[in-house]
């Protein structure tokens, strides 16, 4: 009997399984797997791939995946629905940076002592001598299925925003240093550099629109127009800025949310459209999902606010610690502190929002950002308060992997096609990507 080998490339909408090294294919899916909990390397039984997490902007009401107090899943309310935060439109793949560097290699591929945990602050500097009987990592990040693509230098502080704009092969970055940078996607040079007068507090671009928020303003470009205006009314610096509902949303160092009508018949086409009070301390990130406008701030709250009306609807006191990020997934709110914690919120039944599961960091947490794997699983990305970026799976929290820095990573970013960026606090802009799962190979008797 002759054994033909077939390779075949795996289709991502399949619901495919991989072969396994040990044990063989098995037709029990494992129980500790479908919980989010496998954390055997080579497990014998099935890992199937489960139905892929909606990361639409518009998400059903009747969404299943929910938190419990243990982290698994179960049905329940909404309190989300709307994007991840950076929700990138297909037409934007083609931004995709290609062929800037060769990616690195994953750990696995590596030798390296499996201990190994925390990057060797000698090899960081470029002086460790004990190459593969140094304990500790010489890599910049460790876990699989993912590689850094590319590492942009140029900006001498901290980098406080990345942003892609629609229909252009450019990204965007600010910093501290008083400077946004403009990177060519396909060759990772720095095309220009923009004097923003002061110290950037955010980033982000919505269409071909390009936002960055500076003490006492905000600064506008359209890529498409080359026109370039700021907008007046904020107080202190401008630490986050968010669009929804056709407005755009700028929370400030003195607690107030400045708020522009974008509209083409006005010139500026963004007209001033409210402030709204509440906070007693500065606003430093917001998101928006659904119908609801979500601000963080540094007196312990989330605040909600109503996108239509521009009204206060709740006030959620969860956390001990500057609210630093907010993430809308699903029909959840994702937030992160410097108390700690990440936690999960999610819709009662009286229309309020409750903490339904909260997961505890040794370090204070930064940012928050979410996306899915070529398998189409869940991604969160967090960034700690220990210069590295935490790589989860949810709804478990399993770890994936991990970004290590020099300094704190301020902030994270995803892209199209598998992209994701970090920025941290030397100025150093890391590229990011997804590897491909491997094609399976299947085995047929002839």
């Amino acid at each position: 009997m002759a054994t033909k080998v077939v390779r075949r490339h795996t289709n991502r909408s399949e619901r495919s399984v991989y072969a396994r090294p040990a044990g063989g294919p098995s037709k029990t899916v494992c129980a500790f797997w479908a919980a989010g909990r496998c954390t055997r390397e080579f497990c014998r039984f099935l890992h199937a791939d489960a139905p892929p997490s909606s990361m639409n902007p518009q998400i059903s009401k009747k969404s299943s995946l929910v938190w419990t107090k243990d982290g698994t899943a179960t049905g329940k309310g909404n309190a989300c629905n709307a994007t991840q935060k950076s929700n990138v439109s297909q037409t934007q793949k083609s931004n995709a940076p290609q062929k800037i560097n060769a990616p690195q290699k994953s750990n696995a591929a590596q030798k390296s002592n499996p201990t190994q945990k925390n990057v060797c602050k000698f090899w960081a500097d470029g002086n460790c001598v004990k190459g593969d009987r140094c304990l500790y990592l010489h890599n910049w990040f460790r876990g699989e299925g993912f590689s850094m693509l590319a590492k942009l230098q140029g900006h001498t502080k901290a980098v406080t925003g990345v942003a892609l704009p629609e229909r252009t092969n450019k990204l965007y970055s600010t910093s501290k240093d008083g400077t946004a940078r403009v990177w060519d996607c396909h060759t990772g040079e720095c095309g220009s550099v923009i004097d923003l007068g002061g110290e950037a507090g955010s980033l982000i671009s919505e269409g071909p629109w390009v936002f960055a928020g500076v003490p006492n303003l905000v600064k506008v470009w359209n890529t498409e127009t080359n026109s370039e205006f700021s907008l007046d009314g904020p107080v202190g610096q401008v630490h986050a800025m968010v669009v929804g509902n056709a407005m755009l949303f700028a929370g400030t160092q003195n607690g107030d949310i400045c708020v522009w009508k974008g509209s083409y018949e006005t010139s500026p086409p963004f007209q001033p459209a409210a402030i709204l009070k509440g906070h007693t301390g500065a606003v430093v990130c917001l998101t928006v999902g659904g119908n609801r406008l979500y601000s963080g701030s540094v007196d312990h709250t989330i605040k909600v606010w109503d996108l239509y009306t521009l009204q206060e609807v709740l006030t959620l006191n969860g956390h001990s610690g500057v609210v630093m990020s907010l993430l809308c997934w699903d029909q959840f709110l994702l937030s992160c502190s410097l108390d700690d914690t990440i936690k999960v919120w999610a819709a009662t039944e009286g229309g309020g929002l409750e903490v339904t599961y909260t997961h505890n960091e040794e370090h204070g947490v930064l940012d928050l950002a979410g996306m899915t794997d070529p398998e189409s699983k869940p991604i969160l990305l967090s960034s700690c308060n220990d210069n590295s970026v935490r790589v989860y799976e949810l709804p478990s929290f399993a770890e994936r992997g991990r970004l290590f820095a020099k300094q704190e990573v301020r902030t994270v970013e995803v892209g199209p096609g598998g992209l994701f960026f970090s920025g941290d606090a030397t100025g150093l802009l890391s590229v990011w990507k997804w590897m491909d799962p491997p094609a399976a190979v299947k085995v047929e008797s002839s």
